[in-house]
């Protein structure tokens, strides 16, 4: 893997509590005061703030600004096209679509209580949503498993009412539903394409990948080769792990992190199911779904965390050994797939 130090990164400007203090005016008020606001972390996209007020309420502020994307300048050619189904999953546009899509399927996200896009409040879009407190359900699970369990039996049902709603075409469903041109590529299609993409990336930058290119690609393509035709598709996350799920003050599952919400196959979803929930998965399993279908987005993306996490390593993301621990991993378990 190259473990080679990027560029001096560069200087990044995060918010405060001065900066988002005519926000807090323009939404609350001018007789509520900010006591703390904290960056959380884990992002790569966007900025996430929470802000808590000095009468003991608090809401969460989203930035999009340079300084809080990681991925400025580290993505294939292409990917800031509004119809390409993978372009960058950051926006305001993104998160307003996704959230309309999410609530008429009867998917739970954070309520958006303001946006802005002049600009006159701060020098970035935003949006101030909803502060669901509950944690994450990765942390529920961790400290109180039969309390995880019965969120992850929520969970469920709001999966299969987003994977049953039948999608006009395959793409960022933001784009398709405010009336933009599907691009016409079938979902399977477009994640080989991609996968293709992120080999390449991984080709030239690690050592492995490139003495078993031939290797990798043909077995992509022997995968992708038994996937038949499909025409419905439903709603997808995308990457829906159980640190997207926020639990909510009666216990309900919260998803987060939509901005790349998709019309596409449900068995994308169930390929990341598998990865994040791990032995929790079970409970979310979807006994209708076609097992070659799985095989092929699995192994696809085996090598998208393979290409994806290399390019934000070369920029100046701080977690950067993170994120080439997950490429190692997932290229050594591209390398060993089997169907």
């Amino acid at each position: 893997m190259d473990t080679a130090h990027p560029p001096h990164p560069p200087h990044r400007s995060f918010a405060d509590a001065r900066a988002l203090a005519p926000v807090v005016r323009e939404v609350f008020g001018t007789d509520r005061r900010i006591t703390a606001v904290d960056r959380l972390t884990g992002g790569t996209r966007k900025g996430v703030y929470r802000v808590a007020l000095d009468d003991a309420t608090s809401a969460v502020v989203y930035l999009w600004s340079p300084d809080e994307d990681y991925w400025s300048g580290l993505l294939p050619d292409g990917r800031d096209d509004p119809a390409d189904p993978f372009s960058h999953a950051s926006g305001l546009d993104l998160l307003e679509g996704a959230t309309r899509r999410l609530e008429a399927v009867g998917a739970r996200v954070p309520r958006l209580l303001f946006t802005d896009r002049g600009r006159g409040l701060h020098p970035a879009d935003l949006a101030v949503v909803e502060d669901v407190r509950g944690g994450t359900l990765e942390s529920l699970l961790e400290r109180d498993p039969a309390a995880g369990r019965h969120v992850l039996a929520e969970l469920a049902p709001v999966l299969r009412r987003m994977h049953a709603h039948r999608a006009p075409a395959f793409g960022r469903v933001a784009w398709i539903d405010g009336g933009g041109t599907p691009t016409g590529d079938a979902c399977e299609r477009a994640y080989r394409d991609r996968a293709l993409v992120n080999l390449a990336t991984a080709v030239a930058r690690d050592p492995r990948a490139a003495a078993a290119e031939g290797a990798l690609a043909e077995k992509l393509d022997a995968l992708y080769a038994r996937v038949e035709p499909r025409a419905e598709l439903g709603v997808v996350h995308g990457e829906l792990g159980p640190d997207h799920v926020l639990v909510g003050p009666d216990g309900e599952p919260v998803l987060i992190d939509v901005e790349g919400l998709l019309y596409a196959d449900a068995e994308v979803e169930h390929c990341w199911l598998r990865m994040r929930f791990g032995p929790h998965h079970e409970a979310l399993r979807d006994p209708a779904l076609d097992p070659r279908r799985l095989a092929f987005y699995r192994y696809a993306m085996h090598l998208d965390l393979v290409g994806g996490p290399l390019r934000i390593a070369a920029g100046d993301f701080p977690d950067r050994r993170w994120m080439l621990e997950i490429a190692d991993h997932h290229l050594r378990r591209a390398l060993a797939y089997r169907a």
